[in-house]
């Protein structure tokens, strides 16, 4: 297998709402060092793909005013690899755009799709996940998935059912279900053969491309007739043209639920989409009464179970709380129950409302 023929795509457009206060419309979650690593998430993402594609075939997906921001924290990449979106669409236009750009490139091209904020401790172990998926893709029309096996009924995940006592390191995937409640993911995890959907995709660019031109074809040919603007100077303009107008639709929805061929490898790796403030408590190191404290000198008197993060090296003193989420940055401060997470991106709407949009 050529390495020369890897290529990825890292997804950074997104808003990152639920860690609202820190993350914001004019600076999200993925350009920021949310574990404390002295990285952020984009540039950790960023090095975990260059160690199984070449760094100069990693594009990175963005909205056009993050793309100054993409240059910061990536200084060691071509104006090339960075593809600006005029309008944000959802994934499936953004996916079928890097496909032809990669395949007008290298036509025996394989792409891995990945998003840029998500928490992967092994490193080796998922380089040898998508190894293995680069390989199922190449030698059979598949598109591939990556799933991990669920820990608990989460209900803030997407699911893969593959096809029962399937024993293959590649499992036939049956179906795909968007965010379950609560009494289907308690049953999809007793079945057995769910895992939660990653969201990391890996095919061949001329087959992705060829169940485009199948399943969204009205998307699809409007991108046939101006082949030729892509990775010239005028995909630019093409873009502002057309790219507003496109179908807001998922690359589930709009392909991976219909399609025939699709497989999954069961992860060897941990990972965490790290969507919420409870989601990155689970990830990092806590004290004796499972506090984590990010940036503060913390004094945490009859607390436990709480994620408290300041702006740098603030003192914060907290007393009396179970299982809460308090963010102070320069602006906001907002503390609330750890089970009223998924409330945060409601929150951020009506602070905006009330003092102006600056605020999210």
């Amino acid at each position: 297998m050529n390495r020369k023929d890897n290529y990825a795509v890292i997804m950074a457009g997104g808003v990152g709402s639920r860690f609202w206060p820190v993350s914001k419309t004019s600076y999200p979650k993925q350009f920021h060092d949310m574990l404390g690593t002295g990285k952020s998430l984009l540039q950790q993402t960023f090095l975990r793909l260059s160690k199984i594609v070449p760094s100069d075939q990693i594009l990175i997906l963005t909205n056009s005013e993050y793309v100054d921001l993409v240059n910061q924290q990536l200084p060691e990449i071509e104006k090339g690899q960075v593809i600006a979106e005029p309008a944000m669409r959802n994934t499936a236009p953004c996916i079928l755009l890097s496909a032809l750009k990669i395949y007008k490139e290298n036509q025996k091209a394989r792409m891995i799709v990945a998003p840029s904020d998500h928490w992967i401790e092994d490193e080796d172990a998922f380089a040898s996940d998508v190894n293995k998926a680069f390989e199922a893709c190449s030698n059979d029309n598949l598109l591939m998935t990556l799933g991990v096996k669920p820990t608990f009924p989460n209900t803030g995940y997407g699911y893969i059912k593959f096809k029962y006592n399937d024993t293959e390191e590649v499992k036939t995937v049956e179906t795909f279900t968007e965010k379950p409640d609560y009494p289907a993911a308690k049953t999809f995890l007793k079945s057995g053969n769910y895992l939660w959907n990653a969201g990391i995709f890996i095919w061949k660019t001329s087959y992705i491309i060829d169940e485009y031109r199948a399943y969204l074809p009205e998307m699809y040919s409007v991108f046939e007739k101006h082949l030729s603007k892509l990775n010239t100077q005028e995909e630019q303009l093409f873009l502002k043209q057309y790219y507003p107008g496109f179908e807001n639709i998922s690359i589930d929805y709009g392909i991976l639920e219909k399609a025939n061929n699709v497989g999954v490898i069961e992860a060897s790796f941990d990972w965490s989409d790290l969507g919420t403030w409870g989601s990155l408590h689970t990830q990092l190191p806590k004290d004796e009464n499972e506090n984590v404290s990010i940036n503060a000198q913390s004094v945490f008197i009859e607390t436990s179970n709480t994620i408290l993060r300041t702006s740098k090296d603030k003192i914060a003193i907290i007393k009396g709380l179970d299982d809460y989420i308090i963010v102070e940055n320069e602006d906001s401060l907002v503390i609330l129950p750890k089970k009223d997470e998924q409330e945060i991106k409601t929150i951020r709407n009506l602070v905006m409302e009330k003092y102006g949009k600056h605020y999210g």
